[in-house]
């Protein structure tokens, strides 16, 4: 069985976060550079199996799309092409970042740590991750 990978894109960086072999657990990966994304996900499937790509969507409360998603179309369409053969799932991602600080405050991580936005894209990929493993 392959690992599941959640991608929060973001347009300046993406968390990323993975599951172990047996898709159980999500844990955080890294947080990357939105620009360094593809190549990344390239070399990471080099050396991992992964057999699904989540990524989170952005919509409001009223249920539609987000101004966010017309950045994210243009990534998908880049992630099909690198990646035919793996697909892709995605996740509704609402309050994925307030609850990602949340966690923060509940960790006992100080306010300069609170501060580290790459930390909160990559507990929002887990946090993405972990709402499509309870979905399945």
């Amino acid at each position: 069985m392959g690992r599941i990978l959640a991608i929060d894109y973001g347009k300046v960086r993406t968390g990323i976060a993975i599951t172990d072999e047996l898709q159980l657990i999500a844990s955080g990966l890294e947080t990357v550079a939105t620009s360094d994304l593809i190549s990344f996900l390239k070399t990471y499937t080099t050396s991992e199996d992964v057999e699904l790509f989540v990524v989170g969507e952005p919509k409001q409360m009223n249920n539609e799309a987000s101004e966010s998603e017309v950045l994210i179309i243009p990534f998908l369409e880049k992630l099909k092409k690198a990646f035919p053969k793996i697909p892709i799932t995605r996740v509704d991602e609402r309050f994925t970042s307030k609850m990602a600080f949340q966690t923060m405050i509940e960790a006992g991580l100080s306010k300069k740590q609170r501060k580290n936005k790459a930390l909160v894209d990559e507990i929002s990929a887990t946090l993405i991750l972990q709402s499509y493993l309870y979905s399945k």
